[in-house]
């Protein structure tokens, strides 16, 4: 089948470069020529798993396109997937703006090239508020008489596994107004589907609503064990003990039941706002939602509190070792991360920040500039009064002790994702501090004082 993906960042670039995969011909169409240029190079511009290798291979084998050529692009189609950006507004409500202006220049095409026989079928891929899907329909309308197919197909992707999640995802959601758009749709996805896992054809305002609800019920999870572990270090409970025998209830689960610094990324804020938002457009107050969005960013200042009353409520001049600013491991995005907020609260205290991430380092650049990033995991640790651990990056896991502990100023590891055994970290003489379990104090441990700040 011939598709064009509009738009190349996270959701058009593994979209089209899996349905490549698949014996399809793939055209990918972006604006911005430097992004095209390097992707026509072989280079992938975000970190994920397995992208590269596949977007190289099918692009060697004339399956995947690159261009700025809209005519060209959308010539080439029988299906067109909208895959751009819906950043959000100043009120959390989700920006439409360049999924409608998608929508004109779609119209636009439609009405230049003329009917085709079957029509083109445009799919709303964009992660949009109930409702857009039919609004996209009517801005092409508004362009041409000509005939097309509407539908919407939420993603479900996990940075850092999209690959592997969309080659094997746990369902497939479209949402279409005639049954033509949903057996193409079933058409394509078939591939991925082999082992069974379902392809469900909903109506499309369904279709909309279950990418929220499904992003904000993960949500919801995250800030729920967050609270728990809080209220856990009030009186002296272990997180990971409750967590434990909370799950083994079947009704329960395990996934996105593990405390930290909360969530971060492209999802999961702005869809848990989106969510407040639609509520606030329909007269609806979405209270647990909005509080779920509360209870994640006041995670953050929770943890920094945590750090800052270690060292008598003054951290001026204190190096400060960070692992990890990538919101999750296997990726390089930094957006809404848990990181960039305790780095930000560190600068704004006087603190000097030295940082290694496996993988974020240039997207950090941009971000702040002014924070002394290190290639070396140890090296970073160097005359630093304490090791923040913001990420989980498996090299993070099973790390030199003894190594950290002789770098540092002080053995104290504030550990923000759990990953290390208080018993471990109790044996080998530090100061540990994770999220909702006792912290463990070095006999005759005290913060580093005035003397073992950094000079400027």
């Amino acid at each position: 089948m011939r598709l064009t993906m509009v738009g190349t960042g996270y959701v058009g670039l593994v979209t089209g470069t899996c349905f490549a995969n698949t014996g399809n011909r793939v055209v990918c169409l972006d604006l911005d020529p430097e992004k095209i240029a390097r992707l026509n190079a072989g280079e992938c511009p975000i970190h994920e798993p397995g992208l590269a290798q596949l977007i190289r291979k099918n692009a060697a084998a004339g399956r995947l396109l690159f261009t700025t050529d809209r005519d060209a692009a959308f010539d080439h189609a029988q299906v067109i997937f909208i895959c751009v950006g819906t950043p959000p507004d100043e009120d959390g409500s989700a920006d439409l703006s360049h999924v409608l202006r998608v929508a004109g220049d779609i119209g636009n095409a439609l009405e230049r090239i003329g009917a085709t026989d079957p029509p083109k079928l445009v799919v709303v891929k964009s992660t949009v508020p109930v409702g857009s899907t039919h609004a996209v329909r009517d801005r092409i309308r508004e362009r041409t008489s000509v005939p097309f197919l509407i539908a919407n197909n939420p993603e479900f992707l996990k940075e850092g596994a999209a690959v592997g999640d969309f080659m094997k995802p746990d369902r497939v959601v479209c949402g279409v107004e005639d049954p033509a758009a949903g057996e193409i749709l079933r058409a394509l996805y078939e591939p991925f589907v082999r082992q069974g896992n379902p392809v469900y054809v909903f109506d499309v305002r369904s279709s909309e609503m279950v990418k929220y609800a499904s992003n904000a019920m993960l949500a919801c999870k995250i800030s729920f064990i967050n609270e728990i572990a809080n209220l856990c270090e009030h009186y002296g409970a272990d997180v990971r003990s409750v967590r434990e025998g909370m799950c083994a209830d079947r009704r329960i689960g395990n996934q996105f039941l593990y405390p930290g610094l909360g969530y971060g990324g492209s999802c999961f804020p702005k869809d848990t706002q989106a969510v407040v938002g639609m509520g606030r457009r329909a007269g609806y107050e979405c209270r647990l939602n909005a509080a779920v969005h509360e209870v994640n960013q006041a995670q953050r200042a929770y943890f920094w509190r945590k750090i800052c009353d270690w060292f008598g409520g003054d951290v001026r001049g204190h190096r400060l070792a960070f692992w990890g600013v990538a919101f999750k491991p296997e990726t390089d995005d930094i957006r809404e991360a848990p990181a960039i907020a305790l780095l930000r609260s560190a600068l704004a205290a006087g603190a000097v920040p030295h940082v290694h991430d496996p993988a974020a380092h240039a997207n950090l650049a941009r971000e702040l500039p002014e924070v002394r990033r290190f290639d070396d995991m140890y090296a970073a640790l160097d005359d630093c009064s304490a090791l923040i651990v913001c990420t989980e990056w498996n090299e993070f896991r099973q790390p030199d002790f003894e190594e950290i502990g002789r770098r540092l100023r002080t053995r104290t590891i504030f550990d923000g994702r759990n990953i290390y055994r208080r018993q471990t970290l109790m044996d080998l003489g530090f100061s540990y501090f994770a999220v909702g379990r006792p912290p463990v104090i070095a006999p005759d441990a005290s913060p580093p004082s005035a003397h073992a700040r950094a000079s400027g």
